[in-house]
């Protein structure tokens, strides 16, 4: 009898002990793997301050935002600042951008966006003129009366790579980031022609999306464009009914540019998203991929529902299946289970540039700033 209590205790001191190791603390986890990007970073800079600068220009504005939202380190730490001379180089006075002296032109608004983001994060007097320029030049990528459309074409509002290419959700969702970044007044015509765009982009039929497509799924999720017809990133078209399903890092872009864009938290469009997105909760993969594709992005995705949802001022999100999840902390013990030893991230799914772990580090700084510890 004795020996059999005595294994008892023993059977449960063991699970108790394998129980506890398992567990990670959120605030140890998004400490130490901000730490970690940190020291990484400080060892993968370039002379000139930059960060896979031949793989695109914008990639250090991105690292530079994470970094300093973080909230780790300082504007005057010298990894910091040699980051901010780069960005300086990149400011063009003539055209108004920061994309370089003579960028390809498809760089222009994620670059000049990112980079916008950077220089408002670094909240310095100095910057605020050429911040200011930027984003001027940005609101002349917007499709709109200028390029003889109106609010009937379903080009109208949104943005793209720059001033010719068709329009959709990402980059439209950046363009918004750095008005916002810059300090640009919610009641500027800027913000009331994106939501055109914005509302057009999501599987929604009401009297904000008139497209064709609309109402065949009616779930709330978004997808990559609504011009041309319509385009996706989670399949190789449209399906045969013409139907087009959404995908969670474009229905997260499109809450946070509703909600940026002055839409209220209790409009049908956001309520619709948000549904949509606590129905499809996950960290394992970007939800409505395709399991070949599950993966694609993903980084890009941790980072644009941290914003989603930090803008939303969530901190739960209750799933279909009534389990409710601490968003922050899961993202946080989620990333740290992801990060490389180094101190970096990359995905294996090298799409959309993210086998570059200078972009997915920037990135993962980008997700992890959102999702600050409480002090």
């Amino acid at each position: 009898m004795k020996a059999r209590y005595f294994s008892s205790i023993l059977i449960m001191a063991i699970v108790f002990v394998g129980f506890s190791g398992a567990q990670t603390d959120p605030n140890d986890a998004w400490n130490s793997s901000v730490e970690k990007a940190i020291n990484y970073l400080r060892k993968n800079q370039a002379e000139d301050g930059s960060w896979s600068s031949k793989s695109s220009p914008g990639i250090t504005g991105i690292i530079i935002t994470g970094l300093i939202k973080t909230g780790k380190i300082s504007v005057d730490d010298p990894m910091i600042a040699k980051g901010l001379k780069y960005i300086e180089s990149l400011i063009n006075t003539k055209s108004g951008h920061i994309a370089g002296i003579d960028p390809r032109v498809q760089l222009q608004n994620y670059v000049t966006s990112v980079n916008v983001m950077a220089l408002s994060s670094a909240n310095k007097d100095s910057y605020k003129a050429v911040v200011g320029n930027a984003a001027k030049f940005l609101k002349q990528l917007q499709w709109d009366e200028t390029e003889g459309k109106n609010p009937k074409d379903d080009y109208y509002g949104g943005a793209g790579y720059d001033s010719k290419s068709r329009p959709d959700l990402s980059n439209t969702a950046f363009y918004l980031d750095a008005l916002v970044a810059a300090g640009v007044p919610k009641d500027d015509p800027a913000f009331k022609k994106a939501i055109v765009f914005v509302s057009r982009c999501q599987n929604l039929k009401s009297e904000n999306n008139d497209q064709p497509w609309a109402g065949k799924i009616n779930d709330g999720s978004f997808i990559y464009s609504a011009a041309e017809g319509g385009g996706v990133r989670n399949a190789d078209g449209p399906a045969k009914d013409g139907s087009m399903p959404g995908y969670a890092s474009m229905t997260y872009a499109g809450i946070k540019s509703m909600i940026y864009c002055g839409v209220s938290k209790d409009d049908p469009r956001v309520k619709k998203a948000y549904e949509w997105v606590s129905n499809n909760y996950s960290l394992e993969s970007n939800p409505g991929m395709p399991p070949q594709r599950a993966a694609w992005g993903i980084f890009y995705y941790y980072n644009t529902m941290a914003k989603a949802l930090d803008a939303l001022e969530v901190t739960e999100v209750k799933d279909s299946k009534g389990v409710s999840h601490k968003w922050k902390d899961e993202l946080a013990v989620t990333l740290a289970k992801k990060q490389s030893p180094d101190g970096s991230w990359s995905n294996p799914q090298d799409r959309w540039m993210e086998g570059d772990p200078n972009l997915v580090t920037g990135f993962a700084l980008m997700a992890l700033s959102h999702a600050k510890p409480k002090k």
